[in-house]
């Protein structure tokens, strides 16, 4: 039974637990070694997923048998790797990334990790990029980890391309704590909830910043 004192049972947080949980769940070998400690390593921020949401991210993937998927905010590749790796050996993996250094690093690591003919790389920004890749769909999956203001127009684009019963998923979607604030990214990322009953069965996990998991009807 769950801890009537804590809803979402967030007191259970502690690093050492996650430590643990990561250690036995989620070993990295080599190549995921490479693009966790890529971020520090090349001075870029240090924001990528953490190795449980990565493997999670996988798990999704590979539970509805996901062909294509779409992945905006590349960073080093660390859940470019993870995704591809669940992917068939005919998939696709499309991820963009608008900064090109970083697209770089993560191009390295992606063939590192043997996944160069099934992770794709662009450079450039998430609307333009959307638009060249419409003609390759219907996809199955699609990952949101870029620039939230872009979230809204993301969650229309992967209404119109995903596959019924494609996935949606999004990280972040507690604006880093600050999702019922009064400025330009808050409202957007408010927004993106809100329009997702449209297309999507949704439910947001609560992960350390949310991670919204959505089912397109």
């Amino acid at each position: 039974m769950a801890d009537p004192s804590s809803r979402t049972g967030t007191r259970y947080i502690d690093p050492a637990i996650l430590a643990f949980v990561e250690r036995v769940h989620v070993p990295h070998d080599a190549a995921l070694a490479r693009a966790f400690e890529a971020p520090a390593a090349h001075d870029m921020p240090q924001i990528q997923v953490s190795p449980s949401e990565g493997k999670l991210l996988g798990s999704f993937v590979r539970m509805i048998g996901a062909r294509k998927v779409v992945e905006l905010g590349t960073l080093a590749g660390y859940s470019a790797i993870h995704i591809g790796r669940a992917l068939p050996e005919d998939g696709k993996l499309y991820t963009i990334e608008i900064d090109p250094r970083h697209a770089a690093v993560a191009r390295g690591n992606i063939e590192a990790a043997g996944l160069a003919g099934r992770v794709e790389v662009l450079v450039g920004g998430g609307v333009e990029m959307l638009r060249e890749l419409a003609s390759r769909g219907p996809f199955d999956a699609v990952f949101l980890d870029a620039d939230k203001e872009g979230y809204p127009h993301y969650a229309t684009w992967a209404g119109r391309h995903l596959r019924k019963g494609g996935l949606l998923l999004a990280d972040n979607s507690y604006y880093f704590g600050r999702l019922l604030e009064d400025d330009a990214s808050a409202r957007a990322m408010r927004r993106f909830h809100e329009q997702l009953a449209v297309d999507f069965d949704a439910v947001c996990v609560p992960t350390p910043d949310g991670l919204v998991v959505a089912v397109r009807r």
